[in-house]
């Protein structure tokens, strides 16, 4: 009997798929027994066999799975956002908005083909032949709707597990918001095919299934182990109270700086990035740029300004600080420092223009949309060309260091020292890169470069600041000097008058003052002469009568002396 090619065709095809399934499920095999060891190298070399068996079968759930879960272990958390990208919910929006026009348009259309009848169902044609009054009109977008929500009910079946790993990607990556909305999906798909499934169970039958995780953000570079979905469930209700803390802080600083309670916003802000807890790369730097934005409208100038530079450190490619910073040091009249930062900020969007898209994976959070872009680079051209000129015209020396310190036009020697010294204690360069080791950074980036990139920068904002401590310190030393020397002139001006004073009033009472002198003077001379010429006489008429008593001997006077 002969064998048709047909049959010879199916056969091969058929043992064909039944080959590639044994490949399959022998490489799933060793790759968990790889990934039992608890080993970065055998995890990395389980990879490689998960993409052989992707490669043979690119829709083994299995397979998928434990890729995933192997690649957030070896904290390439990129790699997992970019796989699962289409369940972020953020970026799922922003595309939505990006072809809202079209969109908009197709919906009209839709709704004005749904509004024409296919069949009347009026009174009218009921007569009419051929009319089936059993067949109704319906709209073909509510039939789409209900299909497409059964396919997504059967999808998010087989992939719950999407969410969990997704979830702790984003929470690592900083995408707070979308790690708490997957995780939570994640959390509810997985309890309620727990249910569905544990309906049918006996009693002997509930055993608790292996998964691999990772426990906690905190302790993500713990190997992956054979842990049951109880204690996954746990880890993860962790995560989302974390989560769910440090969205609450956030929240609140924001609120509070639109407010404008500024400080109750560092208050908060200052609550995250100094914890105990390492917290995200991306998150981190979005909080610095918060804060520093608080920092700028409460006039706190190089709080902002560190602030800027830690944003910068951690993530190079934001458009925010780059701008913020500029703008800060071009209040303060810095502008060569500003200069350098807007040419920075215009090769930026140069790179930008070039590629055609925002810098980075897509999505990475930005605070400007593509299509601003041509006009931001416009007006930022314009910018540097008069920055350029105001340097030419030498516009550099007259730098504000009083609104970089803080402090008012006029203060005082103990108050410069004491903003500098919470200034020097603040933004110390040994002290500037001791935020690095509280953050984590995404796909092992070079530590090394993150704390020398942080550390230039503190250097130069220290720098600025012990300039303006200079140039304030040698203004105050001026104004004291002056202040004497203006003291001195006042009291040697004083003096002066009230010697001229005291001369006047002299002068004025000298001629009274000798005539009654003189009056007095030959009064006093006659009333002795009289005074004198008694005493003798009454002597001599003693004497005489002393010499009748029987005293032979007269009593001699001498007149001389007695005048004397």
């Amino acid at each position: 009997m002969a064998v048709s090619p047909s049959s010879i065709a199916t056969d091969h095809k058929k043992h064909w798929w039944v080959t590639n399934r044994k490949l399959v499920d022998k490489y799933v095999k060793d790759a968990r027994s790889l990934i039992a060891t608890r080993e970065r190298n055998d995890v990395a070399s389980a990879l490689v066999l998960l993409d052989a068996a992707l490669a043979l079968s690119p829709r083994s759930e299995l397979a998928l799975e434990l890729k995933a879960r192997s690649l957030l272990y070896l904290r390439r958390f990129r790699d997992v956002a970019d796989r699962l990208q289409d369940y972020i919910p953020s970026l799922k929006m922003s595309s939505n908005d990006s072809s809202g026009s079209v969109s908009s348009d197709i919906s009209s259309q839709q709704l004005s083909r749904e509004q024409v009848k296919l069949l009347h169902s009026d009174n009218s044609s009921s007569g009419s032949p051929g009319h089936d009054p059993s067949f109704k009109c319906f709209s073909i977008s509510d039939l789409k709707k209900k299909v497409m929500a059964g396919l997504c009910k059967n999808y998010d079946k087989e992939g719950q597990w999407r969410y969990l790993v997704l979830g702790q990607a984003c929470c690592h990556l900083g995408l707070m918001e979308e790690a708490m909305v997957l995780l939570q999906t994640g959390k509810r798909l997985a309890s309620a095919a727990f249910r569905r499934e544990s309906i049918c169970w006996s009693d002997d039958n509930f055993t608790l299934p292996v998964i691999i995780t990772t426990p906690d953000i905190s302790s993500a570079a713990t190997p992956p182990c054979n842990v049951s979905s109880l204690s996954q469930s746990e880890n993860i209700s962790h995560l989302l109270s974390h989560i769910k803390l440090l969205i609450r802080r956030k929240t609140a600083a924001i609120a509070a700086s639109d407010a404008g309670l500024y400080s109750e916003s560092v208050r908060h802000f200052s609550k995250i990035v100094d914890g105990r807890r390492l917290a995200s790369q991306g998150f981190l730097a979005e909080c610095y740029m918060h804060r520093a934005s608080a920092y700028k409208a409460s006039g706190r100038i190089a709080e902002s300004i560190s602030d800027c530079n830690k944003t910068l450190a951690l993530d190079p490619t934001s458009i925010q600080a780059l701008e913020t910073r500029a703008e800060l040091l071009e209040t303060i009249r810095c502008l060569p420092d500003c200069l350098h930062d807007l040419e920075h900020l215009k090769l930026l969007y140069n790179s930008i223009m070039r590629d055609r898209k925002l810098p980075g994976p897509p999505w990475k959070r930005h605070n400007v949309r593509y299509r601003e872009i041509p006009g931001k680079l416009c007006a930022l051209t314009a910018k540097i060309q008069r920055l350029k000129q105001r340097v030419a015209s030498g516009e550099t020396g007259n730098v504000d260091y009083y609104a970089l310190i803080g402090l008012k036009r006029g203060c005082s020697r103990s108050e410069l020292e004491r903003a500098h010294l919470l200034l020097c204690l603040r933004h110390k360069p040994d002290k500037a890169t001791g935020f690095v080791d509280r953050c984590e950074l995404a796909d092992e980036r070079d530590l090394d470069s993150v704390k020398d990139r942080a550390k230039m920068s503190a250097l130069l904002l220290y720098r600025l600041l012990q300039k303006g401590y200079s140039s304030v310190m040698s203004a105050i030393v001026d104004e004291e000097a002056a202040e004497k020397q203006r003291k001195k002139v006042a009291a040697a001006l004083q003096a002066a008058i009230q010697v001229q004073q005291t001369q006047c009033c002299n002068s004025k009472l000298e001629p009274e003052t000798g005539f009654n002198d003189r009056v007095n003077s030959g009064e006093n001379k006659a009333t002795t002469n009289a005074f004198q010429g008694v005493f003798c006489r009454d002597l001599a008429a003693v004497g005489s009568l002393l010499s009748q008593a029987g005293f032979n001997r007269p009593i001699q006077v001498k007149y001389e002396a007695l005048s004397c």
